[in-house]
Parts: C-alpha cells; structure tokens; sequence
C-alpha cells in the first residue's frame, strides 16, 4: 500500500481549509485516511500551519510520499530538516542530542524569521499607507491652487469688465440706430 501525505479539504466553497493527513493513494482525496497529521488554513495572514512534526517525521521514514504542497508545508515547518537529520543519526554522522540541539536551534531562527516577516509585513503596509496618504493631500492640494486661479482669474475678468470705458458700448448703440433708420425707409 502506497502511503501519501496531502491535504484534505474542508470549508465552504471559496472559503477553504485544510486537514494535512496520511491516507492510502487510492483513497479519494477527501475520503478514508489512516491518520491526521495537522491542519493548513491559507485564508489567515500570515497563513496557519500546524502540524504535528513526530507524527509527520515518523510516516516520512516508514516511506510516505508527500504532495508538492505538503512537502512545500513540511520544509516550513522544519519536518524535512528534522527527517534530514535523523538519517543523519542513522548513518551515525550525528548523535540524537546533537540533531534535537540543532532542530532546536533551526526553529528558534525559522520563528524569529517569521516574525521579523510578519512585523516587516505591517511596516510595509503601514509606509504604503503613508505614501497613498500624502499623494492623495498632494493632490488635494493641487486641485485647491487650481481652483483658486480659476477663481483669480475669473474675478479679473470681472474686475476689468466693469473698469471698462463706456465708449466701447455707444459704437453697439450706434449700430443698432442704424439698422432702426434703414428699416424705416423701406416700409
């Protein structure tokens, strides 16, 4: 019997989560398994992986074969670092304290790392923030001096209309005058 790791889906539609389980390949994916080990939920930021890494180790070395994406899930959780090193103890290149010292010390800086991601994560979001705020007063302030310069100019328009001479009015009048005479005649 085949035995391979991979995630089995649960949730409504397009709101998915995941079960990652250890089941018989022949097995329909959401169907029968032989045992769970964790649960992967990608709709959170950062996404929520937790996996039970013993559990997970021990199927690896009995020869199960992980999904693209639960290997992917595994490698961050360290279960391929740990299965790395206890081949390493089988071989007798390493003693078993020495691989749980450094399991240890990769998942003290794997978790820091993820933090340093997620506070980075934040700050990102916050400068960009910022960047859209000021562009958007930039703006503001560009469609204010545009609008006071509408209205400049407008009131100077006004201004010289009512400062103009009277003589540039009579010539209209005048015209007008003349049209009434030529009509007169005609009748």
């Amino acid at each position: 019997m085949a035995v391979k790791l991979r995630l089995q889906r649960h949730g409504r539609g397009k709101r998915p989560f995941y079960h990652i389980v250890a089941s018989d390949s022949r097995s329909p994916r959401d169907g029968k398994y032989i045992e769970r080990l964790g649960d992967y939920n990608p709709l959170t930021r950062p996404a929520s992986i937790h996996v039970n890494v013993d559990k997970a180790v021990d199927w690896l070395m009995k020869g199960a074969e992980p999904t693209d994406t639960v290997k992917a899930i595994l490698k961050y959780k360290g279960v391929m670092y740990k299965k790395h090193l206890l081949r390493g103890v089988a071989k007798g290149a390493l003693t078993t304290e020495a691989a749980e010292a450094q399991f240890q010390k990769w998942t003290d800086e794997h978790k820091n790392a993820v933090l340093d991601h997620a506070k980075k994560h934040h700050k990102d979001k916050a400068e960009i923030a910022a960047k859209l705020l000021e562009q958007e007063q930039k703006k503001a302030a560009d469609r204010e001096a545009k609008r006071a310069a509408a209205l400049a100019a407008a009131e100077s328009a006004v201004t010289e209309e009512t400062t103009a001479p009277a003589t540039e009015e009579a010539p209209a009048t005048d015209v007008a005058a003349t049209d009434a005479a030529a009509e007169t005649p005609a009748e």
